[in-house]
């Protein structure tokens, strides 16, 4: 990834994809007050340095659950039995891989990782915790916290 310099045209543009990626260029431009070509150029130098990472929708779990069930999310600390950086690695790529992970943070101290983990009904959850924790001999402790209730939710990174 290459580094750049930044100006406050750049943070504008930023600040506004954070709030709105599905803008227009056209639109985005009029929003911080530039032509669309500038607009289009910055966006690229920006992706082609790393800064913009993907562009994602973001849904809203509570309503998707209404169609697709229940919906569960939960937080899960994992402690590992060795915390070596293989087997860090090991544990890492194997939940990386299981679609209900959402989010995967290794952490310090207290747990190895913390995981955002989003299943439809608590069987969903069981399988999921078969399936990464249960079998796996270098898990040593598993603590869960189930969602009772969203109060906010962003991707934004304060600029």
């Amino acid at each position: 990834m290459n580094e750049i310099a930044m100006d406050a045209m750049d943070l504008q543009i930023l600040a506004q994809l954070q709030r709105d990626a599905s803008l227009s260029n056209q639109d985005l431009a009029e929003a911080v007050r530039t032509s669309a070509p500038t607009c289009l150029r910055r966006i690229k130098r920006m992706r082609d340095a790393g800064l913009i990472e993907r562009q994602i929708a973001i849904l809203n779990p509570e309503r998707l659950a209404q169609s697709l069930g229940h919906g569960l999310c939960v937080i899960v600390e994992i402690t590992l039995e060795r915390q070596g950086a293989e087997e860090l690695a090991r544990f890492e790529a194997r939940v990386l891989q299981d679609a209900a992970v959402q989010q995967c943070y290794q952490v310090s101290p207290g747990p190895d990782f913390v995981l955002v983990v989003h299943a439809r009904d608590m069987p969903s959850y069981q399988a999921l915790v078969q399936r990464l924790f249960t079998t796996d001999a270098n898990v040593r402790n598993v603590k869960a916290f189930f969602s009772v209730k969203r109060g906010k939710f962003g991707a934004e990174l304060p600029l």
